[in-house]
């Protein structure tokens, strides 16, 4: 069976595909049928990645050199793309945690979507949604890396606007399309040039070649090219400037939320990045720029989480701010802590993210975190597996986030980025902090009368029981004592750091800091007055704060002032210049010539008897004054 499935690997993708198309053309008319089919497809697509992780993880030449098996796409003179499947470790982690979770999320959206009267076409647009990512997981070049990624852009445009009805999904759906397409384009730039100058997209080939680039292009032109793939990545991984899209992708169903912000869109970014580190690699300068962009985006996100009221919103800046984590750590050369990151992160967010869809369905979505208060005693799966969630993300050991996290602050210091380390530690007391608020208001303290929840059915709870068990013990397989993960996860420039105890006590006491900082202003008795007062004293600080650094609004004065100011321009421009001066005045004169030349043009033969005559005498005057004197004439043959 494992070989089967190593020689099989793409059925992984083709399975949910095969699920959507089965609910668009045959099961639609029938929800819960509908909704079988999409588990079936993903659970069996699980169930093949979990034997090809096992087939690559129990043999180590998968180390050395990657299963590839592809057919050719197309050809022509200087290009063939062949359509492949690359199986190594890096794609059977990947295709094993994207399957794992969004199982998980499949099985919970049948609970949290029935009634929906979109049911059935949900169904089909998350099967494509998964197919898509896993097809990007396993791909073995970039030409098709790059269509499984733009599948993927327009899967989350089709599910983040799912609701149609409302004018927020809509735009929140053509926001994210947008701001991906302006960060796509950089890829494709990308793409094209290592086409250009290596002649090749296939992933071992293009590493083999970019190893020795010196034989094919210059130092700057590599560094330009890694610039440019980066600028893919910045986009869809919802990292500054371009995360704006993220937060506003809220507007879709949770379960669409937890697909897209834990184990589908967002990580793909950092995949591509590990994918092609090879380039990176070369270039010390990207590297810094992967790692400082990384670093600040963590930094910037968890300032905004901060001051949020709305549940959702929150996790999207937690989510903002933890996939800079993962870039900070491909940035300082640790391929295996950013991607052990990304893979303890799928756990608890999808966790969180479930969780808090269980909380808006029991309170038929209100979202504002200070309207809700005391929930875990009507809602004590939900609450508690939550609570795993938060001791996760914010580094509280033995949880799964504080091994990932630990990793990637360790990786920083011993790499001498000190400021980083600075900016990420701080980022790790934010975390804590923004995250046990929405915590202790949400399920904590007082319960608000207005309110009457329930617990969410069985089909809901089970998978946060699930993932909580994950997000508890997810971590364990990349303790420094027991380094499972970098044995698993070989680059060719792998990083594993030795553990620093230093570093891991601060990250706790950080940590710590954190929750007992949001325990005090939050829980103790009258400290919610004394909040409110903190954000009346420092009302600039928090208005900057709670609207995001007013980036959305320096867009659209930017779109508004000089993109429709510059357009404008070129309207005035081309009517009243190109239009009235060049193509009406060129038409102006033609018809004054015509009008002129008009009265020569009588059609009587005698007007133009004469006026040969008086040409040809014109002729012989102009010869006669110009010529030479000892010039004779001849006219008709008289000298």
């Amino acid at each position: 069976m494992v070989e089967f499935a190593l020689y099989n690997a793409w059925l992984v993708p083709l399975l949910p595909a095969l699920a959507f198309l089965a609910i668009i053309f045959l099961t639609r008319p029938w929800p819960m049928l509908s909704a079988l089919v999409a588990v079936g497809g993903i659970v069996a697509s699980f169930v093949v990645s979990a034997l090809v992780a096992y087939g690559v993880f129990t043999n180590p030449e998968f180390l050395e050199k990657p299963l590839v098996y592809a057919v050719r796409w197309f050809s022509m003179p200087g290009l063939n793309v062949d359509v492949g499947i690359q199986v190594d470790p890096v794609s059977a982690m990947m295709i094993f945690m994207v399957t794992m979770v969004a199982s998980l999320i499949f099985i919970y959206a049948i609970g949290y979507m029935k009634g929906d009267p979109g049911f059935s076409v949900f169904f089909s647009y998350v099967s494509l949604f998964a197919a898509s990512m896993l097809l990007l997981a396993l791909s073995s070049n970039l030409v098709e890396m790059f269509v499984a990624w733009e599948l993927v852009g327009l899967c989350s445009y089709l599910l983040i606007g799912f609701y149609s009805y409302k004018i927020s999904a809509r735009e929140a759906a053509k926001k994210a399309f947008i701001t991906c397409r302006v960060a796509d384009f950089g890829l494709l730039l990308g793409l094209l040039a290592l086409q250009i100058v290596f002649g090749t997209l296939n992933l071992v080939e293009l590493s083999d070649k970019v190893a020795h680039y010196e034989k094919y292009t210059t130092f700057g032109v590599l560094t330009l090219i890694a610039v440019l793939v980066f600028i893919g990545p910045i986009g869809k991984s919802g990292q500054f400037p371009l995360h704006v899209w993220l937060p506003d992708a809220m507007e879709g169903p949770t379960p669409v939320s937890a697909l897209i912000h834990a184990a589908t869109m967002v990580v793909a970014g950092v995949y591509l990045v590990a994918r092609t580190v090879f380039i990176f690699a070369k270039v010390p300068a990207a590297m810094e720029l992967v790692a400082v962009v990384g670093a600040f985006t963590a930094l910037f996100a968890a300032t905004i989480a901060v001051t949020q009221r709305e549940i959702k919103r929150i996790l999207a800046y937690s989510t903002v701010s933890q996939i800079g984590y993962m870039m900070l750590g491909l940035g300082v050369g640790s391929m295996t802590a950013g991607l052990f990151h990304m893979w303890t992160h799928a756990f608890f967010k999808a966790l969180m993210f479930l969780a808090a869809g269980s909380v808006l369905h029991a309170l038929h979505h209100k979202a504002d975190i200070w309207e809700m208060g005391g929930l875990i005693r009507k809602m004590p799966v939900t609450g508690w597996t939550f609570v795993v969630g938060g001791l996760a993300i914010a580094g509280i050991p033995p949880f799964a986030g504080f091994w990932s996290k630990d990793e990637i602050l360790v990786a920083a210091l011993e790499s001498g980025h000190y400021v980083l380390f600075v900016m990420a530690a701080f980022t790790a007391f934010l975390t804590a902090f923004y995250m046990w608020r929405l915590i202790f208001l949400t399920f904590f303290g007082e319960e608000n009368p207005a309110n009457h929840p329930h617990e969410s059915p069985p089909v809901m709870t089970v998978p946060l029981v699930i993932l909580a068990f994950l997000s508890a013990v997810g971590g364990l397989v990349g303790t420094p004592w027991a380094p499972v993960w970098s044995q698993w996860i070989f680059f060719e420039h792998p990083h594993h750091v030795e553990p620093n105890y230093w570093v891991m006590i601060g990250s706790v006491v950080l940590a710590a800091a954190g929750i007992y900082l949001a325990y005090q202003l939050y829980v103790v008795d009258k400290a919610k007055v004394k909040v409110k007062e903190l954000a009346e004293r420092y009302r600039h600080i928090y208005t900057i704060l709670y609207n995001k650094y007013y980036i959305d609004e320096i867009y659209l004065w930017f779109n508004h002032t000089i993109i429709d100011g510059a357009a404008k321009l070129i309207y005035l421009f081309d009517i009243y210049i190109i239009d009235g001066v060049i193509v009406n005045g060129l038409a102006y004169l033609t018809g004054l010539s015509g009008e002129s030349l008009r009265v020569l043009n009588t059609g009587r033969l005698q007007n133009y008897a004469l006026v040969f005559f008086l040409g040809v005498l014109a002729l012989v005057v102009l010869l006669a004054f110009t010529g030479p004197s000892s010039a004779s004439l001849t006219l008709g043959g008289v000298k």
